[in-house]
């Protein structure tokens, strides 16, 4: 059905239908694209890489845990000690390659003062890798 001519004749009804030949040729010039393009999309690029020695990763140094209760009491891998042994284990742990985490666990009745104190003891001695550890909320239940 062609929607127009060259008789204008005014008492025509409007056409109601959508012509689909334009809309089927643009589908089919856009297959026979994507039938091209396909190909091309799959392509790889042949690359030789450099080959690297098999040298094995460093071994991860032990982590030291060092707790503190609620009592102010300092623990070295859960083993009791004072101020002073505490310092004594950070200057053998500095001399270590590769140096060991220091994880701190506090206790949250803590006061702020004691832990400030074991991280200037723990930067006088050169300790470099300190981390603190803390309870998830949903461990706590």
């Amino acid at each position: 059905m062609a929607f127009g001519g060259f008789d204008q004749n005014k008492n025509a009804p409007p056409v109601a239908e959508i012509n689909m030949v334009p809309l089927i040729d643009v589908m089919l010039v856009l297959l026979i694209i994507f039938m091209i393009a396909a190909p091309l999309m799959t392509h790889t690029v042949k690359i030789d890489l450099p080959k690297t020695g098999g040298a094995a990763q460093p071994e991860q140094p032990e982590a030291v845990s060092l707790s503190i209760n609620a009592d102010q009491h300092l623990f070295w891998n859960n083993k009791h000690l004072s101020r002073m042994e505490f310092q004594q284990h950070l200057q053998e742990i500095v001399t270590q390659t590769p140096q060991p985490e220091v994880h701190i666990r506090a206790d949250q009745a803590v006061p702020y003062r004691l832990i400030a104190e074991t991280l200037s003891d723990a930067a006088q001695a050169g300790v470099t890798r300190i981390g603190f550890v803390a309870a998830s909320e949903s461990s706590k239940q």
